[in-house]
Formats: C-alpha cells, structure tokens, sequence
C-alpha cells in the first residue's frame, strides 16, 4: 500500500492531524494510502507535554475522529521513513526545509511543502482548517489519479 509521510518540526501538532485526518478520510473511500507522521526535530518540542497537542486531539474529535489509545509520542524522521514513503509532505516550507536541507539532504528534492505555520505563527482553529483543506485537495487528486 502507498505510503505517505507528513512532516513536521515536533510530530506532536500539525503532522499527527494531518496523519490522523488523512487516514480516517481515505478509509471509507478506500483508497490503498496510509499516512504516518514524522518530526524534523523533536528534541525543539522541550515544552510538549504528553504524547500528543491536545488541541489535535480536539480538533479530531470535533471533525468525528477518535484516536486509539495508547497515544504514541513524538517520533522523530529517520532516513527509512523517508525511504518507504511514496511521498512526503512538510506542513510548512519556511520552517521545515531548512531542517530538510540540513539534516536529510539526500531526500530533500522530494519533499513537498504545505504553508501551515506553527501556533506562534496561526491560531490553532485557523490551522487545523488549512490542514484540513491541503487533506482535502490530496485526496481529490490521489482519487483522480493526478500527479503532484
């Protein structure tokens, strides 16, 4: 099955979203994709708490997608997971292809970027509708078979 990886700095917010909103829409639709998701650089995340941002935990809940528990933490982007990834998505090009570049340079030219920035940047609800939306418009071309 196709694999899709999202990536962001800490794996705790925005990509774990991503990951669980993708997942949970390509499902009834059944279209052969799974998503993971993946951090650039976890160990910036030092003030997270818990496996997981309680506000993806809410946001999900409000769109009717419960996730199982036990909740995995933060895991951090090795070069197998870009490797075994078909694509691979960054939710913010200012902030994660520096990180791309300097850390997994072999993989960088296929990486694409979303323009989601992090909480200090956009409001939580206002991101996890842009999210929602870049979601929405991968699915619609992954069901029409378009390239990206």
């Amino acid at each position: 099955m196709p694999m899709l990886l999202f990536l962001c700095t800490g794996n705790y917010y925005r990509s774990r979203f991503a990951e669980h909103l993708f997942n949970a829409r390509v499902q009834p639709l059944n279209l052969p994709w799974v998503a993971e998701s993946r951090g650039l650089a976890i160990e910036l995340g030092i003030h997270n708490v818990g496996p997981i941002a309680p506000v993806t935990i809410k946001g999900l809940a409000t769109r009717g997608i419960a996730v199982a528990s036990p909740l995995r933490g933060p895991a951090q982007a090795r070069d197998h997971d870009f490797a075994g990834a078909d694509r691979i998505i960054a939710l913010y090009e200012r902030e994660h292809q520096p990180l791309v570049a300097q850390r997994f340079p072999a993989w960088a030219q296929r990486v694409e970027y979303w323009q989601v920035p992090d909480l200090g940047d956009l409001g939580a609800n206002a991101a996890l509708k842009a999210i929602e939306r870049e979601v929405s418009g991968l699915i619609q071309q992954l069901r029409s078979g378009l390239p990206h």
